[in-house]
């Protein structure tokens, strides 16, 4: 491990101020970002810790929530109006880890994890453009199995792989900033980049800027939403493919509708194309599958992910099927 300097944020000020500095990281709960430092795929110069910044849900003046960055994952799952407004985010959360990894990690790192994309990891003997720009990709032709199938390059076809972040594309999710030129906020749908040619660069964020909260706007249909993941085995594995969906239903037609996947894509995939080919169309299976084919149209398989595109179809019909009977 590199050596590298340690501080600890007083107050959001000082966090933005120490974190602008070249070669500094921020720290929350360090469940990936300390697995990077130990594989020297990390290499910080200094880490500001903020873990003590921002830890709380609080109600919007709207009716939504207020989470703060720093706010533990199991903080976020088990809070009572997550699980009676926003079930598919509970249900995202604790699907995504173990007890132990979500008691640890926050809301703020859980949004902006990197890859598990073995080639990312392995420093020693593959090539990544994420992690060395213009060294090229070995996932294209190597064993791509768990690779993207929607949005990706030439350049990169890793995954996103947080459970959370899909949820949260799918309640219409605000990313709180506050960066040396202010505040901003911003969609989640808009935070993370998709490859081109430059997957080094992530996401939208300026350098020092720091997620401060995320807001969850109010939407009464959540209550009617859920999450569905598909993963090897039952436990502790990332999703092949993943669905959060919110269903509102009126007179027996789609009224509003929320979607998005995961596993598919290098950051969570908002479905337009699903939604809205089933806005204000029915509730039958034929109608999901439609609005599935549509979504996955463009759906670029490699060698060995093939298996996602229908994997993903299916997902979406069971999910959309499922929330549709309980609406009856």
């Amino acid at each position: 491990m590199t050596p590298f300097h340690y501080a600890r944020a007083g107050d959001v000020a000082e966090a933005v101020r120490l974190g602008g500095a070249d070669g500094a990281r921020y720290l929350g709960g360090g469940t990936n970002l300390v697995d990077l430092l130990r594989e020297t795929i990390e290499r910080p110069d200094a880490l500001v810790d903020v873990t003590g910044l921002s830890a709380g849900i609080e109600e919007s003046g709207d009716g939504g929530l207020i989470i703060g960055a720093a706010t533990r994952n199991t903080a976020l799952a088990e809070h009572p109006a997550v699980r009676a407004r926003y079930p598919v985010l509970a249900r995202a959360i604790l699907a995504g880890a173990s007890a132990q990894i979500r008691n640890m990690a926050t809301v703020g790192g859980n949004i902006l994890q990197r890859t598990r994309c073995t080639y990312f990891y392995d420093d020693a003997g593959s090539r990544c453009n994420k992690r060395s720009p213009g060294q090229g990709c070995d996932a294209i032709d190597g064993i791509n199995r768990i690779h993207a199938i929607l949005g990706a390059s030439p350049a990169c076809v890793a995954t996103h792989p947080s459970d959370m972040g899909v949820a949260l594309a799918a309640l219409d999710a605000v990313v709180h900033l506050r960066g040396a030129r202010g505040t901003r906020a911003l969609p989640l749908t808009e935070l993370h980049r998709l490859p081109g040619g430059h997957p080094e660069i992530e996401t939208v964020l300026e350098a020092g800027e720091l997620i401060t909260a995320v807001e969850l706007p109010a939407m009464p249909a959540a209550s009617r939403s859920a999450y569905r993941k598909v993963r090897d085995r039952a436990s502790y594995a990332f999703a092949l493919v993943s669905v959060a969906a919110v269903l509102e239903v009126r007179g027996g037609t789609v009224a509003a509708i929320r979607l998005a996947l995961g596993g598919v894509a290098h950051k969570p995939w908002r479905a337009r194309r699903a939604e809205a080919a089933l806005l204000g169309g029915p509730l039958t299976e034929a109608a999901f599958r439609a609005a599935a084919e549509a979504e996955l149209a463009e759906a670029a398989p490699l060698l060995h992910n093939g298996f996602k595109v229908e994997l993903a179809k299916r997902t979406i019909v069971a999910v959309l099927g499922n929330l549709a009977e309980d609406a009856a």
